[in-house]
């Protein structure tokens, strides 16, 4: 009790004295804070009501100016609010609306300058808003804030603070003297163990029943089993790279071979008019996350050959080796009829399956000889499969909605297979999912996987619940397990992610070498503010919203016209659906409303790139950019959030994301937004391009060190590592009969 007492009390002094030395600095943050939140508040506030206001000033009489500011200050913190007209000097406010605050004087009230006021005891904090209307102003709305709210919250802070390290320094105190105890008996019993001839780490009692050995082997054995797979997984601080990776894949699962089989391939080649090959990386968030991870594995990616010029590059095997400039993993190309690629891809897969997993409001399209078709290419692919296998147990990733057939397929010709199966777009809830004529046949094939991974919980939720909703099968909610025709099938969440580092040719051109090409290229000035999309032409990405966005901004903010313009890359998809084809007319079509309404100086406020381009031009682009809006209307995952951060190693630049977006539950730091409310999209754009420099730092510091720590290495890591477990678990009841017998 003594030597806790000598321990508990130094501490206690130490953690109370060091609690009120951070007082002066948490009561100084927590100020800046409340007054920062107030001043965005007000402009908010602002921009809501300027437009009534405007209305309400041309009546002639004020009274129900008066009325509607009272009604404002309903609010317990809005004191008063006033507006000062620039041809008069009395404010019109409501009745509590101090008279220290005249019109003439406001610049005193301007941001950066002290601008509270102290009347009757109680602090005030005042902002002002310029009010314009016809390129004029009109004048100045006040808002007077009660903030005396911060020092009642601020006393609140201090008395929990110094109860918190109070009760802090007690419990370590005792921890610590529970453990030195417990430390010295352990000890000490060693000491014993030794003097009496013992080791520290005997060999098994020779005195256990024979006939439990075996039983004893086998659990001392999945012991160690299942403590290397906790240590594997519960590693927080192992920094993911290919060679990490590479570790796993040899020492979890003994450098067995890895498959993929996605649509996309990812190196096209094309016959240029003169005749010479180029070769292409296609426009694909599955391309980005997936290729770095082939090149860790060094394993086989079997996809659809659709380049101009790939036959002519393949051996007689259909394969070629990729990387063109340092091969490491060899494509197998599947070809396909055009009626194939037409029933299969852009007919079941992207006007059936596309539509019915996105809330995009776009009707699905089901035809049985579409259907047909989608199971036809399934099997082929899935006869690529086994021709490609070594092993009677490869582990073959199969990827996303075009392959929902597939797993099952694979799993009939090869029973021993690790079948991991990543559904890259979301998953809708049952009663959607039930619309499509063929709901049990995909349903059965994705159940053939050994693991199915989903990006969000959410749509791990919506599986389950519709697998239970739509089939007699077993399902686990607990450990999220379905069990259908005898074998499980487990439902995880694996967020996807970026490769990390970047490739230095992707980041080696300076951030200021970018801003200055970009801006000449474009025709633009060197202080022109820049704002970056990057998506392929697709509805469910809200590139139309993304405009109306960027002519709401110009319409609340005028003073960014001719100063700010939007770059959107946009890369042509699916042209031969009629959906798409009219989605890129309308797209066209609005940017050039905005820019016929908003040109200045030859400068437009719409820059639209309907072309292909390189990862090196892209990321020229994100590191020449103020911002960058991703306004996806729903979307799995989008990679272009990450990439646009990862790109940011000068630590500047916003993202703003829609919230419909997964990546906006890993980048709560961006600026998240409804895309489908154009005055919220204008205003965060307002607030990125306006956004201090030191906040912009720590907004992206938060952000990159997320993407560096959960980069696609260790999302293709986590689902090896589970395939890994499920082989081992599967090992075991034979191992364990073999044992008992």
């Amino acid at each position: 009790m003594r030597l806790s007492l000598r321990f508990i009390v130094p501490l206690l002094i130490a953690l109370t004295a060091f609690a009120y030395a951070l007082m002066p600095i948490v009561e100084g943050l927590t100020r800046r804070w409340f007054l920062r939140d107030l001043d965005l508040r007000a402009q908010l506030i602002a921009s809501t009501v300027s437009e009534p206001l405007r209305d309400e000033l041309t009546a002639p009489d004020s009274s129900r100016l008066v009325a509607a500011f009272e009604s404002l200050t309903q609010d317990e913190r809005l004191y008063a609010v006033g507006f000062c007209p620039t041809t008069g000097a009395v404010p019109i406010g409501s009745t509590a609306f101090p008279a220290e605050i005249r019109c003439g004087e406001l610049d005193r009230f301007a941001v950066g300058a002290p601008n509270d006021l102290t009347i009757g005891g109680g602090l005030l904090h005042v902002t002002v808003s310029e009010v314009r209307a016809n390129g004029g102003a009109l004048g100045y709305l006040v808002l007077v804030h009660d903030i005396t709210f911060i020092d009642q919250r601020s006393e609140e802070t201090r008395r929990y603070l110094i109860w918190l390290f109070i009760g802090l320094a007690v419990v370590v105190s005792l921890v610590t003297v529970v453990i030195a105890q417990l430390s010295w008996r352990g000890w000490v019993q060693s000491l014993r163990a030794l003097m009496r001839g013992e080791t520290l780490l005997s060999a098994p009692s020779k005195s256990e029943p024979p006939e439990l050995r075996p039983v004893a082997s086998d659990l001392r054995a999945l012991i160690r089993d299942i403590e290397e797979a906790h240590q594997a997984r519960g590693n927080t601080s192992t920094t993911w790279t290919p060679e990490t990776l590479r570790a796993v894949l040899n020492k979890e699962l003994r450098g067995q071979e890895v498959i993929v089989v996605a649509n996309r391939e990812p190196y096209l080649h094309d016959r240029e008019p003169d005749g010479s090959i180029v070769v292409r990386r296609p426009a694909s968030g599955l391309v980005t996350a997936l290729e770095p991870i082939m090149r860790a594995c060094s394993g086989t990616w079997i996809a659809h050959g659709n380049g101009s010029a790939d036959r002519d590059v393949v051996d007689a095997d259909d394969h070629v080796q990729v990387p063109p400039e340092d091969p490491s993993y060899q494509l197998r190309r599947v070809w396909l009829t055009g009626a194939e690629e037409q029933g299969y891809y852009y007919g079941f897969a992207n006007e059936g399956m596309w539509p019915l997993c996105h809330i995009a409001h776009i009707r699905p399209t089901f035809r049985t000889s579409d259907w047909e078709m989608y199971r036809a290419v399934n099997r082929r692919f899935a006869e690529a499969v086994v021709e490609e296998s070594r092993s009677a147990d490869p582990i073959v990733l199969v990827q996303d909605y075009h392959f929902a057939l597939l797993p099952r397929m694979i799993r009939e010709a090869l029973p021993a297979a690790t079948i991991i199966t990543f559904w890259h777009i979301p998953w809708p809830n049952p009663d959607a999912f039930a619309i499509c004529p063929w709901r049990h046949e995909l349903l059965d094939g994705l159940l053939g996987s050994s693991i199915l991974g989903f990006h969000t919980q959410a749509h791990c939720n919506n599986f389950v619940d519709t697998v239970d909703r739509q089939l007699e099968a077993r399902v686990d909610r607990d450990a999220f397990t379905v069990s259908y025709l005898g074998e499980p099938t487990a439902v995880k969440r694996y967020p996807i992610s970026i490769a990390w580092p970047i490739a230095p040719d992707l980041v080696r051109k300076p951030v200021s070498e970018c801003r200055a090409d970009v801006r000449r290229r474009e025709g633009l000035p060197a202080d022109h503010r820049i704002g970056i999309g990057v998506d392929r032409l697709d509805y469910t990405k809200g590139i139309e919203e993304r405009f109306r966005a960027v002519e709401r901004l110009f319409e609340l903010y005028p003073e960014w016209i001719g100063r700010f313009s939007f770059v959107q890359i946009a890369a042509p998809s699916r042209s031969s659906i009629d959906e798409y084809h009219g989605y890129q007319v309308r797209v066209r079509a609005l940017a050039q409303r905005i820019n016929d309404r908003f040109t200045r100086e030859g400068r437009a406020p719409i820059i639209l790139k309907v072309e292909h381009h390189e990862p090196d031009s892209v990321y020229e682009y994100y590191r020449a950019s103020d911002l960058c809006f991703v306004s996806s209307l729903h979307d799995g995952m989008n990679l272009v959030a990450k990439e646009f951060v990862g790109a940011r190693d000068d630590e500047r630049g916003v993202l703003v994301l829609s919230r419909f977006a997964g990546a906006a539950r890993e980048l709560p730091e961006a600026l998240v937004v409804n895309p489908y409310d154009a005055d919220e999209c204008a205003t965060a754009l307002h607030l990125a391009l306006g956004l201090p420099e030191d906040e912009q730092r720590d907004r992206m510091r938060l952000m990159r060190s997320l993407v560096r720590d959960f980069n696609v290495f260790r999302w293709a890591g986590r689902m090896l590592m589970d395939a890994s477990g499920m082989r081992r678990h599967e090992r075991i009841p034979d191992r364990t009969t073999d044992g008992a017998t």
